[in-house]
């Protein structure tokens, strides 16, 4: 059997990296790639001790999440279709909303 801290150093790894991907990239898919990765360090997180305690509400978490990141990925792929295109670039720090 595999340990608890296992799961929870890989489910911080995950949520590191997605921090990271956050914080230092410019192109709009990857940010939007890292906040996936966010969601599923701490899907991991519940899954993890939900096994541990032997609880559901753990997975019920979990499943509620995945319901929120998939309305997340149709609504932000939508608008990053939008945003690509009018302003035909994917950079963030090329993209000003206020301006046209």
């Amino acid at each position: 059997m595999v340990p608890l801290s296992y799961y929870l150093v890989l489910s911080a790894f995950l949520f590191a990296c997605g921090v990271a991907g956050f914080l230092l990239k410019r192109n709009i898919i990857t940010i939007f790639m890292s906040i996936e990765l966010l969601l599923n360090g701490v899907n991991l997180t519940f899954v993890a001790f939900a096994a541990y305690l032997r609880a559901l509400s753990g997975h019920i978490f979990v499943f509620f999440v995945m319901v929120v990141a998939a309305a997340e990925a149709a609504v932000g792929l939508a608008i990053i279709i939008a945003v690509f295109r009018t302003r035909e670039t994917l950079n963030v720090d090329r993209i000003d909303l206020l301006k046209l």
